[in-house]
Formats: C-alpha cells, structure tokens, sequence
C-alpha cells in the first residue's frame, strides 16, 4: 500500500498535532500531495519540513488559518490546488474538545463546539465538494474523491461533562450520512471514523483526569489497551483510498471494541 494514494491530492485540517497529524502522515508516506491546515504555525512548519525530509513520494505543504472563516476555507482550497493541480480528499480531523458543565448556559460550550467541529466541517465540505464536482468534469476516466470526517464514540454515549462534544458528534455523524447520499452521485464518497480509546492532547486538557488511566479502564477495552493515533490513521487512509471505493456514508468504529463493554461510558474518547 505504499504508493495507493500515488497522484492524489489532500487536505487535512487538524494536522499540527495528534490524529490530524498522524493522517497527513500517513496519507503523505501513501503518496499523496498533502496540505495540512492549522492555526498553530510553528508546529505546522516543522511537522511539514519533517515530513519532505523523510523522502516520500508524495508532498507536504502548511496551510496557516482559521478555518471558522469562509475566506480561509476558500483560501485553502485555492492553495491546494494551485499547487496540486486539483483536490481529491478532504480529512476533516479539527476538532474543539472541552469539558461541559451541562446545567450552566455559558458552561456548556455548545455554540462554539457546534460551530467548529459541524459547521465548520460542512462549510469546508461544501466548498470541497463543488471544486471536485468542477475538476471531475474533466476528467479522462472515472474519478475517486472521498471525504473523511473524524468523530467519536460519545457521539453514541452519554456523557454529561462533555456534552457539547457529544452532541456536536453525534451531528456530525447524521451530517456524515446525508452528505454521503447528497454527493453520491457526483462519484464522492463521505465517511466518517468514530474514534474512542485513543488518548490525545485535547482530552486530557478537557479532562485532566483521563492523563493517568486507572488499570480497571483498560477492562473495558476488549482488546486489553490503548488505542494510537496511528491506527485512526490507518482507517482514515482505507477510507480516502480506492480499497473503499465502495463504501460511503459510514461511520467506521476504531475503538478497540470499546463501546460493546462500556454502557457507562466514562468519558474516554
């Protein structure tokens, strides 16, 4: 699978750090022409400058913005493909995590959760989807063009300290779904990753005490550990590749089995 991804182009958002970064990783080392979108400028140009010395085929370039304005999203869009000739996957991994406090109206963060992790990621989907429709016009054979979204499993649980990220999950998922069936037959395919069981920075910030995980955790975690960011990336290169060229409108579990043994779910994503 080395080069499956070879002459394709793509964006990932989130890509300074954790699962962002771990896509465009693994997208890049695929052989695609990656641009990965943040804010954190700094991180970005190192991870990017990082990824061209390692001697892939494929390419990396930093994108610097705060993709809540529909200028940078345009602008975004404008970069990837004045350098790439064209855009073939989107990856949707930016996401606003933080603790709710669900009986406070101005605790609960729900605006501006919804905001980043759905409106954002539809507003980018759409501008996406229209300059794939245009470049799918000329193409000489059939065209493959995915976009993955990442989520998570308390989009299907209930957890009251992180309410707004569940609900705005749990949107993004539905969203997932209808844009699957809106761009189908423009030959793109939309899917999503629900991740749980893989500690990252934002979590542990929202949640400090997730940062030790108590062994008794872990028992609800069928296959015995932690997940890594690594392996979300793998799902999300399956899903952007022409190995699932038949699938669309999924929401792909990467939770080590963790939601058939946690009705309770603890609040570890």
């Amino acid at each position: 699978m080395a080069s499956i991804l070879s002459g394709k182009s793509a964006i990932v958002t989130g890509a300074a750090r954790g699962i962002g970064l771990a896509v465009a990783r693994r997208l890049v080392r695929a052989g695609a022409s990656v641009t990965l979108a943040d804010v954190d400028e700094e991180r970005l140009e190192h991870e990017v400058e990082v990824l061209m010395d390692e001697g892939f085929e494929g390419r990396a370039q930093a994108f610097v913005g705060d993709l809540g304005q529909k200028l940078s999203m345009t602008n975004l869009m404008a970069t990837t493909i004045d350098a790439y000739d064209g855009i073939d996957i989107l990856v949707n991994a930016s996401r606003l995590l933080v603790a709710s406090d669900p009986l406070s109206p101005d605790g609960d963060h729900l605006e501006a959760t919804l905001a980043q992790n759905v409106t954002a990621n539809l507003r980018l989907t759409q501008i996406a989807a229209r300059r794939m429709m245009e470049l799918a016009e000329s193409d000489s054979a059939p065209s493959d063009r995915a976009i993955v979204n990442l989520s998570s499993v308390l989009g299907r649980r209930a957890s009251p300290g992180l309410l707004a990220y569940s609900v705005s999950c749990a949107a993004l998922e539905q969203l997932t779904r209808l844009m699957a069936l809106a761009l189908a037959p423009h030959r793109i395919r939309v899917n999503a990753i629900a991740i749980g069981g893989i500690p990252g920075r934002s979590l542990t910030e929202a949640m400090p005490g997730l940062a030790d995980v108590p062994e008794a955790l872990l028992e609800v975690i069928p296959l015995g550990r932690l997940g890594e960011p690594q392996e979300c990336a793998d799902a999300a290169l399956f899903l952007a590749s022409p190995a699932a060229s038949f699938v669309t409108g999924q929401i792909l579990t990467v939770d080590g089995g963790r939601q058939l043994l946690d009705p309770l779910a603890a609040g570890r994503d």
